[in-house]
This record gives C-alpha cells, sequence and structure tokens, in this order.
C-alpha cells in the first residue's frame, strides 16, 4: 500500500507540473478528493521527492495568483448564458 501512495504522490506531481493542472483538476482526474491531492503534493511529495514538490509548489502558487481571474470569467460566463437563454 505504501508503495502506491509514494506512486500516486510522484504521478500527481509530475501530472500538476507537466498540464499546470490546479488541485481540483488533478483530483477529478485521478478520481481522489482535493484534500487528498493537496497532502499529497505539499506532505507527502516533500519526503519523496523534494525537487518535483518544490516545482509543483510553483504551479500551485501561480494557480493560487490567478485563482481570483478563474472565477470572474467563469461568473461572467454564468452571467452570459443566462442572458442569452
Amino acid at each position: 500500500m505504501i508503495g502506491n501512495v509514494e506512486k500516486r504522490c510522484i504521478d500527481l506531481g509530475h501530472y500538476i507540473v507537466e498540464t499546470r493542472a490546479t488541485v481540483r483538476q488533478a483530483a477529478i482526474v485521478f478520481g481522489i478528493s482535493k484534500s487528498t491531492v493537496h497532502n499529497d503534493v505539499t506532505k507527502r511529495l516533500s519526503t519523496i521527492n523534494p525537487l518535483l514538490c518544490s516545482e509543483v509548489k510553483e504551479v500551485l502558487e501561480e494557480n493560487k495568483a490567478q485563482r481570483h481571474i478563474r472565477g470572474g470569467l467563469a461568473t461572467k460566463k454564468k452571467y452570459d448564458d443566462m442572458k442569452n437563454n
């Protein structure tokens, strides 16, 4: 079981770095909860592969900085869709 968790952490890390995915997007793709993704790539990955962990951290910080923009765009789309119906 431990090997599976380590492999999942590494797979999640590579996926997030390669696709620039958010925690939510990674959770959907891997079929696990957002909190599991977050724990895997911040806590567990730091002991398994520190270099990959730092790369993931950069992507997560970038996503966090852009979060308000994506939220605004989603709200705009929602109201545009409501006007068109």
